[in-house]
């Protein structure tokens, strides 16, 4: 089997690994967007609790209410705190992801740089045999254009 041959099958295992690489890293970026979209529906809501609780506060309320409203508004703080937290985490995650999928990227491209130019000096040498074949054949007959009467 020739040199480029054995290196196009490893370059289509290592494709199959870049592919897989970038799947994931497409993955880790939609559970990251779902992440934020969850952070900013937790920020929206909090924001709309809390026009509530202004609101119902200056027409008056009991304590009790006002406890419960406040420490609703301190849970909605802490899901905000855990939730953003968890999107910095898959932001880290994204970017392992993304340096995978790079490297063998990189290294897909470099295996396809190297079948090419075992590809090139396999047919170079094919033509310097056949070059190499006509030559000795041509040496064999001898020219019909008058040398060979003396």
């Amino acid at each position: 089997m020739k040199k480029s041959q054995r290196l196009n099958i490893i370059i289509d295992l290592q494709s199959q690994q870049e592919s897989q690489a970038l799947q994931m890293l497409g993955a880790c970026q939609r559970q990251r967007q779902e992440m934020e979209a969850q952070l900013q529906n937790l920020k929206n809501y909090r924001q709309e609790y809390r026009e509530k609780y202004d609101a119902l506060k200056n027409r008056g309320l009991s304590i009790s209410q006002l406890l419960e409203f406040r420490a609703f508004i301190d849970k909605l703080d802490k899901a905000i705190e855990a939730q953003g937290q968890t999107v910095e985490a898959k932001g880290r995650e994204l970017v392992q992801f993304r340096k995978n999928w790079e490297q063998k990227h990189q290294k897909t491209k470099s295996m396809q740089k190297m079948s090419a130019q075992a590809a090139s000096d396999e047919a170079k040498l094919v033509n310097k045999r056949e070059q190499a074949e006509q030559d000795e054949r041509a040496s064999r007959f001898p020219r019909k254009n008058g040398m060979r009467s003396a």
